[in-house]
């Protein structure tokens, strides 16, 4: 009767167990994926361990696993009798242990409960044990080593055979258990046991492929040994506690079980288990049978010869034919391998009692007969899917440069997704029993999609130059005009700086940009030289513009420094200005503009050229020697070429500088002639008096009226009242000021201003006249009744008064 046990035994949050196989042999599919969520198994994905352990019955196993992993097998009662404890197979999650471990107890072998019939269960559940687990723990008897049955060695030999028929190599360590160890030491007993291992190995029937095959590559052998656990319990659990030890990290490289192989991910532990049962429930007999040849090779002829017929005659593969001829199927694999493996196994089925090496090698013939049927339908959908693939990609790649992801990233990003997308649909469209070589496709697709990657680089490029290119011109341009229109000796340097600043900023900017570009080094210094090139033609360019204006800025220079004083207000030429000097130091800072202008100096190179054109130009000596003799071998500028500078680096030759220099003094002399002419004209305004040949003169002619004026005082008097009213008038109407700005001016000012100033002097005596009247009565009646002697008087203070109000009229 089936019996289905699932029981959980829980002792600790960590640890819970649950029957695997029953003692019928049936797989507990529902108690084992129950187990699996319980303990989350499904999360450790590779990080998790098997170990199982097998001998004989009552010997210990479970007490064994209890100490060693903390779990909790039901165990042996020993005052009930020895009889069987674990039926079937259990499984339980060890606590405390890292990685997360699970441990099976398997039945005991050797047990009366099942009889003589035990031997194929425990064959099953010993092959399980060794296909599912990492580490398998061999529980044995020291007193068993050397003895044939108790030793295991009939189950061993089987299960090695069987082994290699049904499962690849694992790398499975077989730690074999020494119980109740002896006074012999492990020493002598560890090579007995490894050498009887050893010779069942060499003993087992390999297949041809396995024939040299080692015992390491399928097994990794441990030896331990323990004390008796009822004689010397607390020796054997501090044995039982290092071995423990061992298994902690028992998977990583160096650990116990560090060179496993075929690891089966925790998610997928349920289902494996259950089918590598199935496949060894299937094999009920594990001893390899003796195979019966029976060839029937032209009966086999006949039925791939009907299949192939029946293939080329199927409805849907000439649909699918039809299908692919217009474009990609979606499927296309799926459904030719479904037509294939129908008829392949319509093949199988009909030819399943035949020799299997006719049956293979007739097989083998009508599937390449199929495929070459199939292969040009192949060929088309891998071509349809290269076309599609390379017109996607050239849509996503334009939509991604538009994205902030910069060239390579992108490029790199939409190679990668539909190349992926090709392989994908290359899997979809694969033909499951062919080995066809899709390279030469794949090639022809990456090709296609380098070739369009590198001509919009190529074109983004371009227009990624040509944007430095304008900011380099707006971040040039004006500023190197700025430092020529202001030329002095640190121009160029200053040039220089500014040049190599932006040209770094510049190219600083573009190599970030350019690495985004997934260029060679040489190809990147390559652009980046190119436009480093582009800055110094900027500036050379500027700089010959600039030269072309030379002469405007030279008298544009001359213009502000001769008609500005230092505080760059405008010049009044009063005659107290040095205009020889002024305009001197004014052909000085033009003579120096053309010197800064006359050649390119981005090397830092020195020259003489200011020297040169200062020794010609503004020597007055040296010119004044050229005009006396004539000569012209000894002109400096009588040449089309500067002196260290190369040619390529001028602007403007010695004789343009010269042709320019006359032409600049030409249009600034009349500046000068003006000036002098301002100052004369300042100076004659400003002398109001006679030379000193007319005031001799006067002295000579005037000396009768002088003879007269001594005769007659009255005459004096009144010639001194008109002397203090013209004084008064003159500070009063500040004659010389009017007339500073000219004759012409001065005389139509004074001619509005001369009427009402007398006016109001006239009135400011009548005022001071009647209140000195008031002040003093007495006074006035004797000066009246001695007017006659005293006439002056009058005059006298009215001239006082006349001058007292002219001065303070001039002090306010």
């Amino acid at each position: 009767m089936l019996r289905l046990v699932a029981e959980v035994k829980s002792e600790s949050e960590e640890c819970c167990s649950t029957q695997v196989i029953n003692g019928d042999g049936s797989f507990n599919d529902e108690g084992i994926d129950r187990f699996v969520k319980e303990i989350k198994l499904a999360e450790c994905g590779l990080s998790y361990a098997v170990v199982s352990i097998m001998g004989p019955q009552s010997s210990g196993k479970s007490t064994l696993l209890n100490h060693l992993f903390h779990t909790n097998f039901r165990e042996m009662d020993a005052f009930m009798g020895r009889s069987q404890t674990t039926k079937g197979i259990w499984i339980a999650k060890c606590a405390g242990l890292e990685p997360c471990t699970l441990v099976m107890d398997l039945e005991g072998t050797d047990g009366r409960e099942r009889g003589e019939d035990d031997t194929a269960f425990e064959k099953q559940s010993a092959l399980f044990a060794l296909a599912v687990s990492d580490i398998v723990l061999i529980n044995m008897w020291c007193h068993d080593i050397g003895r044939e049955q108790a030793a295991n060695k009939p189950l061993l030999k089987t299960v090695f055979q069987v082994m290699m028929r049904l499962f690849s190599p694992r790398k499975t360590t077989l730690m074999f258990v020494i119980r109740d160890k002896t006074r012999t030491p492990l020493e002598h007993l560890e090579p007995v046991l490894r050498e009887d291992i050893q010779k069942i190995w060499d003993s087992v029937p390999k297949p041809e492929a396995q024939m040299e095959t080692s015992l390491s590559e399928f097994f990794n052998v441990e030896v331990v040994a323990l004390s008796s656990y009822e004689g010397k319990e607390e020796l054997f659990k501090e044995q039982v506690a290092n071995l423990r030890q061992r298994f902690f990290h028992s998977i990583a490289p160096g650990g116990i079980a560090g060179d496993r192989r075929g690891a089966v991910p925790a998610s997928g532990f349920s289902f494996s288990a259950q089918h590598i049962w199935k496949v060894i429930k299937e094999n009920k007999d594990l001893d390899l049978p003796a195979h019966k040849v029976m060839v029937a090779t032209v009966r086999c002829e006949e039925i791939a010869s009907e299949k192939y017929t029946s293939f080329t005659s199927n409805e849907n593969w000439h649909s699918l034919e039809e299908a692919v001829k217009s474009g990609p199927v979606a499927g296309f694999g799926k459904k030719l391998n479904s037509i294939l493996y129908t008829s392949l196994s319509e093949y199988d089925a009909e030819a399943t009692y035949f020799d299997e090496g006719v049956r293979s090698a007739k097989r083998k013939h009508l599937e390449e007969k199929l495929l070459q049927l199939v292969q040009p339908a192949y060929q088309s959908m891998l071509g349809h899917l290269r076309i599609e693939t390379l017109e996607n990609f050239k849509e996503a790649f334009d939509k991604a440069l538009k994205g902030d992801e910069g060239f390579s990233v992108a490029a790199r990003q939409c190679i990668e997704t539909y190349m992926a997308s090709f392989d994908a649909g290359y899997a979809d469209a694969a033909v499951e029993l062919a080995n066809w070589d899709s390279s030469k496709i794949r090639d022809k697709l990456r090709h296609d999609i380098n070739d369009h990657v590198a001509s919009v680089r190529a074109a983004k490029l371009s227009e990624l130059t040509s944007s430095y290119e304008a900011k380099l011109n707006e971040a040039l341009s004006g500023p190197v005009e700025a430092l020529l229109d202001g030329a002095n000796k640190e121009t160029w340097p200053l040039i220089r700086k500014l040049l190599q600043r932006e040209t770094e900023s510049i190219l600083s900017g573009l190599s970030t940009v350019l690495s985004g570009f997934d260029m060679d080094e040489q190809t990147q210094k390559k652009t980046l030289t190119s436009l480093a090139n582009h800055a110094r033609g900027v500036v050379e360019g500027k700089a010959k513009e600039e030269a072309g204006r030379v002469l405007i800025r030279m008298k544009d220079r001359f213009s502000t420094l001769f008609n500005h004083d230092s505080d760059s207000m405008p010049r009044v030429w009063t005659g107290k200005e040095d205009v020889r000097s002024i305009s001197k130091t004014a052909h000085s800072a033009a003579l120096k503009l053309l010197s800064v202008m006359a050649a390119i100096r981005l090397d830092d190179n020195v020259d003489n050229i200011e020297n040169t054109l200062c020794s010609a130009l503004l020597d007055t000596k040296g010119i004044a020697s050229v005009a006396k003799w004539g000569s012209t071998t000894s002109d400096p500028l009588a040449s089309s070429t500067w002196d260290k500078v190369p040619p390529n680096k001028i602007l403007i030759t010695p004789v343009q500088c010269k042709i320019l220099w006359r032409q600049y003094r030409a249009e600034t002399e009349y500046c000068v002639t003006q000036a002098i002419s301002a100052q004369e004209a300042n100076k004659r305004s400003n002398n109001w008096l006679p030379p000193p040949w007319a005031i001799v003169a006067l002295i000579i002619l005037g000396f009768n009226e002088f003879l007269t004026l001594l005769r007659n005082p009255l005459y004096v008097g009144i010639i001194f009242i008109g002397y203090l009213m013209l004084k008064a008038l003159w500070v009063q109407l500040d004659i010389s000021g009017e007339f500073s700005h000219g004759v012409l001016p001065g005389i139509i000012s004074l001619s509005t201003k001369f009427i009402p100033t007398i006016m109001s002097l006239l009135k400011k005596l009548a005022e001071e006249g009647q209140a000195a009247a008031n002040n003093n009565p007495q006074s006035t009646n004797a000066s009246a009744s001695k007017s006659l002697p005293n006439t002056t008087s009058p005059s006298l203070t009215a001239s006082s008064t006349v001058t007292s109000s002219a001065n303070g009229t001039k002090e306010e």
